[in-house]
């Protein structure tokens, strides 16, 4: 059985948010073993695939080194890759059934665009908890299924040296525990418009490189803000980043990146 590592929203190897991919299963295996082999593939996502009897249409799970999660962008990205690129798939749109419902992928040369539903942020108030945590002050807090903590400046966020302990146990009202998107505006000048980041020390991941499902709430948040449907996004984990293409249509946020592999390997199972 073949696995891929896949760089994912990167437009180099080494940069983006890397993903394992399996090659699609003609049953699911046990959840515990998809969990032990995310843990020992110790990437943010392990993506598993299920074979259907339409071949454009495949089941998607996704694990952490820590859990199974509802929704993961970069892991969908790098999974259409998978099919796209090392497998030969044909089709050049593969719908994935997933716990979020289904989600499309479309593969445009080396672009593929997802199409993900939005996530609608309220905006909560600021807890001295986050604060004390993140080192900073945020200006706002928004909460959808992940809070967001709006900072001043672009500066600002790429400075961010935040306790994880204690953003491993903070709770924000609605959205899932021990995870904290932080995002502001680029600086004047920059290719984008948006920049952020993404702590997770309880999905298990101190800081993930490149989040395509909290873009599902900074996509609607930002367009709403800035008047634009449109906007480059880029997530700035030190030593890598990742860059996104995202467009609020509706109640749905298209969001497109590359994608490249960078390992294949056997597993010996």
């Amino acid at each position: 059985m073949r696995q891929w590592t896949i760089d994912a929203f990167a437009a180099a190897p080494f940069k983006g948010n890397p993903a394992c991919v399996v090659e699609p299963f003609d049953a699911w295996p046990e959840p515990a073993w998809m969990q032990s082999l995310a843990a020992e593939n110790n990437q943010a996502e392990t993506a598993f695939l299920l074979r259907t009897e339409d071949p454009a249409r495949f089941g998607l799970r996704w694990f952490t080194p820590k859990l199974e999660v509802p929704l993961c962008g970069h892991a969908t990205l790098a999974a259409a890759h998978v099919l796209s690129v090392e497998l030969g798939l044909s089709d050049r749109t593969v719908t994935f059934l997933t716990k979020s419902g289904p989600l499309t992928a479309s593969v445009s040369g080396d672009l593929i665009e997802m199409n993900f539903p939005a996530a609608k942020a309220r905006r909560v108030a600021l807890a001295p908890s986050v604060t004390a945590a993140l080192g900073a002050q945020p200006t706002e807090l928004w909460a959808a299924n992940f809070p967001v903590a709006l900072v001043d400046s672009e500066v600002i966020l790429r400075g961010l040296a935040p306790d994880l302990g204690a953003l491993a146990v903070i709770s924000v009202e609605g959205a899932s525990p021990g995870n904290l998107c932080v995002a502001a505006l680029a600086d004047p000048g920059r290719p984008y418009q948006v920049v952020s980041r993404f702590f997770a020390p309880g999905s298990g991941i101190p800081e993930d490189p490149a989040t395509g499902s909290a873009h599902c709430i900074l996509a609607p948040l930002f367009a709403a803000r800035l008047g634009q449907a449109r906007l480059a996004f880029h997530q700035a984990y030190p030593g890598r980043g990742g860059d996104l293409d995202c467009e609020v249509v509706d109640d749905r946020v298209l969001l497109r990146g590359r994608a490249i592999t960078v390992i294949e390997s056997r597993l010996r199972l």
